[in-house]
C-alpha cells in the first residue's frame, strides 16, 4: 500500500501516538461485532443482557451469557493489528491505546499502557462489596452466577452496561493522552458511541492529526486527517514497517 507522504511526514516526526480502537479490530480474531449486519444486537436485545436491572431480574442468564462470550473469546487471539499496535512500543517513547473492547486482546498482545472504556470481559466485581474476583485470581466458570465468598453478594462482569456511565478516571486518563498525542488512529470503530466518541474529536480539535483505519467509509470518514480503508490486520502491519524505515 502506498501512502501520503503528508502522513508518512507525520509519522516521523511524531512522539505520541494514541489508538483509538473498537468492535471492527476484533471482528478480525473472530469476535462478532454489536452493530452491523451480524452484529450481536440484531439476533438479541440488549435491555435483556447488558443492563444492572437484567442482571438483577435473572442475575443466571446473564451471566451465563457473558460466560458464552468469553468462550469465544478465549477461543482466538490477537490479530496482527493487535501486534502491530503493541510493537509501535518499540519505536515510540509515548504509546497508548484506548479501546472501547472488552476482550483484553491488546493486553494479549502485548500494549502496555491500555485504558479500557467499557471494562474487561475477564474481570469482575461483588455488587454489594466491590470485592474483585478476576479470572487471573478466581475461577469463573459455569452457568450460574457465583456469589462473594465474603458478604455473599452477587458477583458481575466489570463491563459497562447499558445505562451506566463510563469509568471517570478511565476516561479523563485517555482523552487527556488523545489531547497531547501528535497522531491519533481511529482503528475499526465508526466513532458514533458516545462519550467514548468525544476522545478522538476532542484529539483533533487539540491539533493531534487524525488517521482512520476502516474496513469502509464512516461517520468519522469526513472528520479525519488521512482515511486508509481496508483490514486493520493488512494495514497497520503495513504501518509499522514504514515506520521501522524512518526510526
Amino acid at each position: 500500500m502506498l501512502f501520503d507522504n503528508d502522513f508518512l511526514d507525520q509519522l516521523r516526526k511524531a512522539k505520541s501516538i494514541v489508538f483509538f480502537t473498537g468492535a471492527g479490530i476484533s471482528a478480525e480474531s473472530g469476535i462478532p461485532t454489536f452493530r452491523g449486519k451480524d452484529g450481536i444486537w440484531n439476533k438479541l436485545k440488549p435491555e435483556e443482557l447488558a443492563n444492572f436491572n437484567a442482571f438483577l431480574k435473572n442475575p443466571d442468564m446473564v451471566w451465563e451469557w457473558y460466560q458464552h462470550r468469553k468462550t469465544i473469546i478465549n477461543e482466538t487471539g490477537p490479530n496482527p493489528a493487535h501486534v502491530a499496535i503493541a510493537e509501535f512500543e518499540k519505536y515510540y517513547n509515548d504509546v497508548t491505546v484506548v479501546t472501547q473492547n472488552v476482550d483484553n486482546l491488546h493486553h494479549r498482545a502485548g500494549s502496555t499502557h491500555v485504558f479500557e472504556l467499557h471494562g474487561n470481559i475477564e474481570k469482575n466485581y461483588c455488587i454489594d462489596c466491590l470485592e474483585r474476583f478476576d479470572d487471573t485470581t478466581f475461577e469463573m466458570t459455569g452457568k450460574t452466577v457465583p456469589h462473594c465468598d465474603k458478604c455473599g453478594g452477587l458477583i458481575r462482569p466489570d463491563i459497562v452496561w447499558f445505562g451506566e456511565f463510563l469509568p471517570q478516571d478511565v476516561f479523563a486518563k485517555g482523552e487527556q493522552k488523545a489531547e497531547n498525542s501528535d497522531i491519533c488512529f481511529v482503528v475499526g470503530t465508526s466513532a458514533v458511541v458516545y462519550p467514548a466518541a468525544y476522545i478522538p474529536l476532542g484529539a483533533k480539535r487539540a491539533g493531534s492529526f487524525l488517521v482512520e483505519v476502516n474496513i469502509e467509509p464512516t461517520e468519522i470518514s469526513s472528520t479525519v486527517d488521512y482515511s486508509l480503508f481496508g483490514k486493520a490486520g493488512e494495514i497497520m502491519p503495513q504501518i509499522l514497517e514504514q515506520v521501522k524505515l524512518f526510526i
